[in-house]
């Protein structure tokens, strides 16, 4: 599939989760296999034989990043809102494009020297990315890339997590 096939089968969805947001849902394009497998082989392949653990972010980071860590034959952890981890965990606040958050960690999800990529969704301001990078480099991880399906280049995340190189297969203005 093209990229602007894949592009079509992303709905807008005005004033969700507040007015004047338009959120962007990647559903009907997880719906479609042909679609879903394709993002995953093009969101994994930049990182074959480099990496030795993927980090997902709440939610749709869990999605998407589990299959790619499977792809890469490498193992999966997870970031996820406070208190929803059982074990012992850090933590990491981070600014939103509408509003504030912070992510936790278990202390063991990454192990010291791990090259970690980072894989998420959507990329707009950059905060949550962001965060997750300096969660795995306070566990000693070395993050040598993030990966999107969805890049909103208007609110300029990619700025906000330089040098790590980040990569999206969609891009909108």
């Amino acid at each position: 599939m093209t990229t602007e096939e894949l592009k079509s089968l992303i709905r807008d969805v005005p004033d969700f989760p507040k007015p004047g947001i338009l959120f962007r849902d990647i559903t009907p394009l997880l719906r479609n296999a042909r679609a879903f497998a394709q993002i995953i082989d093009l969101m994994a392949e930049r990182f074959l034989g480099s990496v030795d653990v993927v980090l997902g972010i709440e939610s749709r980071g869990f999605i998407i990043g589990a299959p790619v860590a499977y792809r890469l034959g490498v193992g999966f952890t997870i970031a996820r809102k406070p208190g929803k981890l059982p074990y012992d965990t850090i933590d990491e606040s981070y600014d939103l494009e509408y509003g504030s958050a912070s992510l936790q960690m278990h202390r063991d999800g990454i192990t010291h020297g791990s090259r970690v990529l980072i894989v998420d969704d959507l990329l707009a301001t950059g905060g949550t990315a962001s965060a997750s990078i300096k969660l795995a480099q306070k566990m000693g991880g070395h993050v040598i890339g993030c990966s999107f399906i969805i890049e909103l280049n208007a609110l300029g995340g990619r700025t906000r997590l330089e040098p790590v190189n980040s990569v999206s297969l969609i891009q909108y203005d």
